[in-house]
């Protein structure tokens, strides 16, 4: 136990016991919200988790000595009491039996031999184990003949490329590391929207970006064939593209794909030429988005746009998505003078936003930068700033914003009490994975908000099929005054005029 400024720290160890980042995630939410609560957080014991608990003050007595396999229990309570309660509802929760998924076997494996007895027929392996063990489990999953699907993060950069050329080799496909898009013949992975099938295929190396467009389209009356995620360093110059190159290949010999999609930061340069060439090759069409990336030469097959959103218009044939300005907003307000604070879950989504206030003339700060914009400063810079919520400075500790949505709603008041800011851009996904209700939290930090306060814009990511239902956190949005905009693209270019 340590105590530190009034509280105390507790930690408990459950030896060789793993549960999933996600899992872990949601019930360490929970635990949080308890009474008495000041944090908590439940990771595997690896030296990196191990790192981001004592970076948050989490780490105490018996999780010091936790193994890679072990599972750490933190909580930071204003009681011993408090701590020693929050820590065994966790641990009964973790005790609990989980509920069967309808068509799962009745017994479930805990080797990957296991499993591949229980299920002959599969085809993919999803990998969601430490990282300092993931990439023994996916090799032996591609030995397998499996194509894998590496949610794992933590992975170093040399293993990856190992693994990923071994799969090359053996004509399997990874995805990732830290992969947490997919929709594989129609089932949404991870964090992903339930869309409906049609003839695009996605190659994405990001997964916000890969919903985004997938859920546009979804709106415009296209269907995805396959969304496949490749990891956010494929097409890096070390790793040089080696699973979207082989992901290209896999969507054009696939007779329900018609159109392909590809989505990115700006790779390296060498790296976005040999993508480009492989399209070229195709007799499909491609629409190729490497955000914010201009002035390539493109083959006649392939399109090149700078936005999520304009790549979900060309695939649409030029058709546009949704209003400038939605219908519900009316006339709108008139232009604040000040800053614009964007308060993202999304670090693609963070991304376009930025390259969007860039190309209107806006001076532009954020913790993840794009080409243009500028870092933040501590000296009061007049700039408008957009904070990538997900990014690790934020996540130590905590669960990603698009699981646990309580870091922004904290950040919130403030922004909209701030008389030095005219405009509080957000975003909110939903999906299978994230928040069950986000635009709730976003509605209780409101509550306070000045009737003279800050415009508030927002976009929402996902589909009627999605769990929350698109439309439901729009309409809880737009009651309590957001303007909600047809895309992330649409939010930022509304934010644009609304500030002066």
């Amino acid at each position: 136990m340590m105590a530190v400024a009034d509280t105390v720290t507790v930690n408990r160890v459950r030896r060789g016991s793993y549960l999933d980042s996600v899992a872990l995630m949601r019930l360490s939410r929970g635990i949080a919200e308890r009474a008495g609560v000041v944090e908590a957080a439940l990771m595997m014991g690896t030296p990196a988790n191990k790192a981001i608990l004592k970076d948050a003050g989490l780490l105490a007595g018996e999780g010091e000595g936790a193994a890679a396999n072990d599972l750490v229990l933190a909580v930071r309570a204003s009681t011993a009491q408090a701590a020693d309660d929050a820590l065994a509802a966790a641990e009964a929760a973790l005790d609990r039996p989980r509920p069967r998924v309808e068509g799962a076997s009745a017994v479930a494996p805990r080797t990957l031999r296991g499993a591949l007895r229980a299920m002959p027929d599969a085809t993919l392996a999803l990998i969601s184990v430490p990282g300092d063990f993931a990439t023994g489990e996916a090799r032996a999953a591609l030995r397998a003949g499996l194509d894998v699907m590496v949610f794992s993060d933590n992975v170093p950069l040399g293993e990856e490329v190992t693994l990923k050329e071994e799969a090359r080799t053996l004509g399997r496909l990874v995805m990732g590391p830290d992969c947490g898009t997919a929709i594989i013949n129609g089932v949404p992975i991870a964090f992903a929207n339930r869309v409906p099938r049609g003839d695009v295929g996605i190659v994405g190396a990001s997964g916000t970006g890969m919903q985004e467009v997938s859920c546009l389209l979804a709106q415009g009356g296209r269907g995805i064939s396959q969304a496949l995620g490749v990891g956010g360093r494929d097409l890096s110059r070390e790793v040089g593209a080696i699973s979207t190159l082989t992901a290209i290949d896999r969507l054009d010999a696939h007779p329900a794909t018609r159109h392909i999609v590809l989505i990115s930061k700006p790779p390296h340069a060498d790296v976005a030429r040999a993508v480009l060439t492989r399209a070229g090759r195709s007799a499909k069409r491609f629409t190729v988005c490497f955000l914010g990336a201009t002035g390539m030469d493109a083959p006649a097959n392939v399109t090149i746009v700078a936005t999520l959103r304009a790549a979900a218009e060309d695939v649409l044939g030029g058709v546009l998505i949704g209003a400038d300005v939605p219908a519900s907003a009316g006339a709108l307000p008139a232009p604040r003078h000040g800053a614009i604070v964007g308060l993202f879950s999304g670090g693609t989504l963070a991304a376009e936003a930025q390259l969007i206030l860039l190309q209107g003339g806006r001076a532009v700060a954020s913790n993840a930068p794009v080409p243009g914009a500028g870092p933040l400063t501590a000296d009061g810079t007049p700039a408008d700033r957009i904070l990538d919520l997900g990014a690790d400075e934020f996540t130590r500790g905590r669960p990603h914003p698009m699981i646990e949505p309580a870091v922004r709603a904290d950040m919130l008041p403030p922004a909209l009490a701030d008389a030095n800011v005219s405009v509080v851009l957000l975003d909110l996904v939903i999906g299978h994975g994230a928040h069950p209700d986000p635009a709730a939290a976003i509605v209780a930090a409101m509550q306070a908000t000045r009737d003279a306060g800050p415009h508030v814009v927002a976009s929402v990511t996902g589909t009627e099929s999605d769990p929350q239902i698109r439309s439901r956190q729009v309409a809880a949005l737009e009651k309590a005054g957001v303007i909600v905009a047809a895309s992330n693209a649409h939010a930022a270019e509304l934010a644009l005029r609304l500030s002066s």
